[in-house]
């Protein structure tokens, strides 16, 4: 289920988003994500916001498949880079071996923690064998608004690490930082790769 106020919130804010995630090149997670894929790889981009990092994997070779489900991000994104951005929600994602990647970098904490597991088995299977899952999630407990009314589903560390194996993923890499959003708070977080088997 698609929380109304937080796509309400990305929807009016669309372009200030944009300015704060724009950068002139890929970050060092998402360079070291695109290094892992083979070129011309297709690579799911879930809740792509503005799509900036279905740019950069573009501009790498790589063919990204960008898709959020607020339709100012998906019109920021097609505005800016014409970049076939395309309305779907997590529930939305339902192929069978079809991606060589999914970049889910802050867009799963957005959902139930019950629905988590279905998120994670649906792109478990969405993947081809050995393909690469990257996830960003804040890090905490509980389910709270932030200061512009976005809900967030916090996780530890331990618990987003239980949800890949669980699905079916080898973790292979975590790194924990803290970092200012939009709501303008220095938030902990997670990042976290897996892999399915091949």
């Amino acid at each position: 289920m698609t929380d109304r106020k937080t796509i309400a919130t990305y929807d009016a804010k669309a372009a200030d988003y944009a300015q704060l995630v724009g950068t002139d090149a890929p970050d060092a997670s998402l360079q070291a994500f695109i290094d892992l894929m083979p070129r011309g790889a297709k690579v799911l981009d879930l809740g792509c916001g503005p799509a900036t990092a279905s740019a950069h994997m573009r501009n790498a070779g790589l063919v990204p498949y960008p898709v959020d489900a607020s339709q100012g991000m998906i019109d920021q994104a097609n505005n800016t880079y014409d970049i076939n951005a395309r309305l779907a929600t997590f529930d939305d994602i339902d192929g069978v071996a079809i991606y060589d990647g999914v970049w889910a970098n802050f867009s799963l904490l957005h959902a139930p923690r019950d629905t988590l597991p279905l998120h994670f088995a649906a792109l478990h299977r969405a993947l081809r064998p050995a393909g690469i899952i990257h996830v960003g999630m804040k890090t905490g407990v509980g389910t709270d608004r932030d200061a512009i009314d976005r809900l967030y589903t916090y996780v530890t560390v331990n618990e987003l690490s239980n949800l890949l194996s669980d699905a079916g993923f080898d973790v292979t890499f975590t790194k924990e930082g803290k970092e200012k959003g939009m709501a303008g708070t220095m938030d902990p977080f997670v990042l976290m790769r897996g892999c399915k088997h091949a």
